[in-house]
């Protein structure tokens, strides 16, 4: 049974190993408003709380990802400094939520993946495109700006000098430019994303999740600049080896049969 979100703009659907959170604003292209942004770290929290999710893949409805943040809305967000500071507090909130989720995140792109939806998806683990999709930030085009955390997700992704060309001109990728500069990690035909989605979901939840959680957070440490091991990370180590996912693969390997890990 679905959950929904933010007057049924977020749905999410929490049967089996992996997650779906939608975002259902089809008729708008699912530009984010207000609304999505504040419940967005409610729908992130389900997913936490849900022993059963192991991955959550994130979407849009009808055929696109997301446009953007809602245009509609900025006469009355960026209506007062204090309006325009409540309001990046929600979207960064929203982001944050999605890049902080322990579990892997897999975002599933067709369609148009712009500004605030672009900015989502790089919240995400990983990002799986369709052929047909475009993909760009705005910000030269509407004279904005975007908060350091969402450049560093992007610069971190395309590195300084593609982030610069995507945000100084605004310009909008097809899928296959989107790949070759990495914003994008693999691009399908459109009728093949929905599967190669869940193939890749499917692995990570057949592998160990302590593994994967220990693995992104990892990740995150290098991101942040840490250069070397912590006493936090060698700790993370040693409790590899004693724990009950490395006995089961152990046990699994020397035995020739497929490990069922314990870990959730």
């Amino acid at each position: 049974m679905p959950i929904y979100f933010a007057d049924q703009t977020l749905c999410l659907d929490l049967d089996g190993d992996v997650a779906l959170l939608t975002l259902n604003r089809p008729e708008k292209r699912n530009a984010l408003n207000k609304a999505m942004w504040e419940a967005l770290p409610q729908a992130i929290e389900a997913v936490a709380r849900n022993d059963g999710a192991k991955v959550l893949v994130l979407t849009g409805a009808g055929g696109h990802f997301a446009a953007g943040a809602d245009i509609s809305e900025f006469e009355s967000v960026y209506a007062t400094r204090d309006s325009t500071q409540a309001y990046f507090a929600s979207v960064a909130r929203g982001m944050d939520a999605v890049a902080d989720l322990a579990k892997p995140v897999i975002a599933q792109i067709a369609g148009a993946c712009v500004g605030g939806g672009m900015g989502l998806a790089l919240c995400c683990d990983l990002r799986l495109a369709s052929a047909d999709a475009k993909l760009g930030i705005t910000p030269g085009k509407l004279g904005l700006m975007y908060s350091l955390a969402d450049t560093k997700r992007l610069v971190d992704a395309v590195g300084a000098s593609s982030a610069k060309d995507m945000l100084m001109t605004g310009r909008i990728l097809p899928a296959p430019e989107a790949h070759a500069i990495r914003l994008v990690d693999e691009v399908h035909a459109a009728e093949d994303l929905a599967r190669a989605v869940a193939e890749k979901a499917g692995a990570i939840a057949k592998a160990s999740q302590w593994s994967a959680r220990k693995t992104k957070a990892i990740i995150a440490l290098i991101l942040q600049g840490v250069p070397a091991d912590t006493p936090q990370t060698e700790a993370w180590l040693l409790d590899a080896v004693e724990g009950a996912d490395f006995i089961e693969g152990r046990d699994a390997f020397l035995a020739k049969r497929a490990p069922v890990f314990p870990f959730r």
